[in-house]
């Protein structure tokens, strides 16, 4: 693997692990901010971000040792309110500014593996900064957001509200046994 597209997973890797994480600690603020609902959307874009750190990692399979990480991460924890204007802001730096410049260098690079990969997260992340801007719209208006089952795709990070998971995802081809639901 060339090494700008590699080092590009490794801080699109790192980015997504902090996400993870940092979901799952604004998801129990949420919970006790009491807005259950806002709190199982960032437990499942969690493990949408999970998803796409892990794809990134694989890509990386031939690419070991130990490499220092810059990765853009945000850090803090505040009101449900603050915390969801933070996770938009990550998500649409994303979409709208790491994903398109690392999906360059790798295109140029032809590192197709690592094309898929970003393609899958940003596809995604879209997704996600659209429901965290509906669940902030509603914690501003000082209500929990309306959710039905949030599913997710654990190959790719696909995001979308719906009672059942699609047979194939419309984005990997996975099977429905990938999709984990939130309910």
């Amino acid at each position: 693997m060339r090494e700008m597209t590699a080092a590009n997973l490794r801080s699109a890797f790192g980015g997504e692990s902090m996400a993870h994480l940092r979901y799952k600690v604004w998801a129990a603020k949420a919970e006790s901010d009491g807005f259950p609902n806002v709190a199982r959307l960032f437990r499942a874009i969690a493990r949408a971000e999970e998803a796409h750190a892990a794809g990134h990692f694989k890509v990386m399979c031939q690419v070991g040792g130990g490499f220092p990480v810059t990765a853009g991460g945000g850090f803090g924890l505040a009101g449900t309110g603050e915390n969801l204007a933070g996770a938009i802001e990550g998500e649409n730096f994303e979409v709208r500014e790491m994903y398109p410049c690392f999906l360059e260098v790798a295109r140029a690079q032809s590192e197709k593996g690592a094309v898929q990969s970003m393609s899958w997260a940003v596809a995604a992340e879209a997704i996600h900064a659209d429901m965290y801007a509906q669940a902030k719209a509603a914690v501003d208006a000082g209500r929990d957001m309306e959710l039905g089952t949030v599913q997710i795709c654990t190959r790719c990070g696909h995001t979308f509200e719906a009672d059942e998971a699609p047979d194939k995802c419309p984005v990997c081809s996975a099977k429905k046994s990938f999709y984990v639901s939130f309910e």
